[in-house]
């Protein structure tokens, strides 16, 4: 029976670590990912596949593409692509670290692992501006019909789409703002986290709207926040059952549509960005049949 990584809709843990893997040249990549299919898969790992290794497999995916570069006036937002993504998490930050060497080890001689992000929750749920985050998030059948494949046949469903970028916030910007600019950019009151009417149209959750899109652009965000000798800053997770609603959205924010850019470049930016197709379970381990393997 197919069913998908029980990770994707699972709460925000306490605690996480996210992985970016290359594959290296030569390297016997479908062995090292046949081992990492047969190890048994529960709710403390997802794992997301990039375009780069589907293809270099010679399969395909439909849908899945590299993370877009865009820009808008005053903001960038770059591709970094990788081609296998790790999300580890839990509430013992000592076992997510070994959670996350396990698999580390599964994928030794065939990937490299070039990005480690760890994240934690803040508060109830916080990100490090204060403001709530995900508070649009669908939630209980809304977020399977959000973030989970159905009826594209065996090997998919069950399958979901995920969008991975690292925020780096300016913390002392954004602070130095007036308490209304800075709920202004949120468009939501940091008070009571109420949606403000009347914010101006750089708003974040106007710019994001996901009910605004023509089709809808829902996700299921699992964003979280990190902190490290680097900075401060967001790790921003989204599931979808397509990379459309994600893309919408980004394009968005960098004023695709009308020129306007979201109120969030006014303090923060992305430095990595890419995207990954995470399959689905069969009998409790991961199904690569869509892949060749």
């Amino acid at each position: 029976m197919h069913s998908c990584q029980p990770g994707i809709l699972a709460p925000v843990p306490p605690s996480s670590r996210y992985l970016e893997f290359g594959a290296l040249h030569g390297a016997d990549v479908s062995a090292a990912l046949r081992g990492l299919a047969a190890a048994p898969h529960d709710e403390d790992v997802v794992i997301g596949i990039g375009p780069g290794l589907v293809q270099g497999l010679g399969a395909e995916i439909e849908g899945l593409h590299a993370m877009p570069v865009l820009s808008g006036a005053g903001c960038e937002v770059p591709s970094t692509q990788a081609d296998l993504w790790c999300f580890t998490r839990g509430d013992d930050r000592g076992g997510i670290v070994h959670k996350a060497r396990s698999v580390m080890a599964l994928l030794s001689g065939a990937f490299r692992c070039d990005h480690i992000v760890d994240g934690f929750k803040h508060d109830i749920g916080r990100d490090l501006t204060g403001y709530e985050d995900g508070t649009e998030n669908p939630t209980g059948d809304d977020a399977w019909d959000a973030a989970i494949v159905s009826n594209a046949g065996s090997g998919l469903d069950g399958s979901s789409f995920v969008s991975v970028q690292q925020w780096v916030h300016d913390l002392d910007h954004f602070a130095a703002l007036s308490a209304e600019l800075r709920d202004h950019i949120i468009g939501r009151r940091i008070a009571d986290n109420e949606e403000i009417d009347d914010a101006p149209d750089f708003a974040h959750v106007k710019r994001t709207a996901q009910e605004n899109f023509e089709p809808e652009a829902f996700v299921v965000r699992r964003s979280m926040p990190w902190a490290d000798a680097a900075g401060e800053g967001l790790m921003f997770v989204s599931f979808a059952t397509s990379l459309y609603a994600f893309e919408a959205q980004l394009k968005r924010m960098v004023g695709h549509d009308d020129g306007i850019v979201d109120g969030l470049f006014q303090f923060t930016r992305p430095v990595t960005g890419s995207q990954f197709w995470c399959p689905p379970l069969k009998s409790g381990h991961l199904d690569l049949s869509a892949i060749g393997l």
